[in-house]
């Protein structure tokens, strides 16, 4: 078992689907995350083509927008089953709205607990912006009431929410770390979610923060002797910031990810 394996986002991507996938293995990735459409006869030909080159696939799972808890918890399950059909290495759901009470969001983990036992497919959570997970005070009390629950960290999202790098929420933050099974590395700021370069001088700190709690989580899995998987997940616009007028990007998203993936690769051997 490799200790740690990388993800490439399909997020951004405008290539045909056979050249990223072999642009993806030539860069060294060992899979790639996306979401599936809902036809199999629409999604067998992706995983066709990831298994051509030798890519594995983490599902992601981002589409329920509903309002009303039962249409979206229909949805909701609807679409986990037509994923865990694809026998993803992990299925990373952006689970749930900022909006719906404790118990509503609840309704959504338990439910999403459910399909991955009946399925074997391991579903977790991802800490994201407008979903239940969206600040690290409100995910505190998920965690603690369900002991059980696994998470995508994605702690960009709550520098931005909380406007800072989370000095003062050490117990919230350490245990979000306990209880990551994934990792998306793109680093935030507090002014928003994605910095323009993390390869620029001025974000040091800040990249070196992140790096300081994805250490946390490494080490948390190598002590344990158990599989960390990384998706590298710096997006293109409006995540990634563009120039006025013309709407260039400042930097490459596909260069950023290759240079965050081997950055890892090198810290953690």
């Amino acid at each position: 078992m490799k200790p740690i394996k990388f993800y490439a986002p399909e997020w951004g991507n405008t290539l045909p689907f056979a050249q990223f996938c072999q642009n993806v293995n030539d860069a060294g990735y060992d899979g790639v995350e996306m979401a599936l459409p809902p036809d199999p006869d629409e999604y067998q030909p992706i995983l066709d083509t990831l298994h051509d080159h030798d890519l594995e696939l983490i599902g992601q799972y981002y589409q329920s927008f509903e309002r009303d808890l039962n249409e979206h918890a229909r949805n909701y399950e609807t679409y986990l089953r037509h994923l865990a059909n694809a026998r993803p290495v992990l299925i990373n759901c952006q689970t749930g709205k900022d909006y719906f009470t404790f118990d509503q969001n609840r309704h959504l983990f338990e439910l999403a607990a459910r399909i991955s036992a009946e399925t074997g497919i391991e579903i977790i959570h991802e800490t994201h912006r407008n979903k239940a997970l969206f600040a690290a005070h409100i995910a505190q009390q998920y965690l603690t009431a369900l002991p059980d629950l696994r998470i995508c960290l994605d702690i960009s999202h709550w520098c931005t929410v909380h406007e800072s790098l989370l000095d003062d929420q050490p117990e919230a933050v350490q245990l979000a770390l306990s209880r990551a099974d994934h990792i998306h590395s793109r680093v935030g700021y507090p002014e928003g979610p994605q910095v323009n370069d993390p390869r620029a001088p001025e974000w040091e700190t800040t990249l070196n923060t992140h790096l300081a709690w994805w250490d946390t989580v490494v080490e948390t899995h190598r002590a344990a002797g158990t599989q960390l998987t990384i998706n590298t997940e710096f997006g293109p616009a409006p995540y990634m910031p563009l120039q006025p007028y013309t709407q260039e990007p400042l930097a490459s998203q596909w260069d950023v990810n290759v240079f965050m993936m081997n950055l890892l690769k090198e810290r953690y051997g």
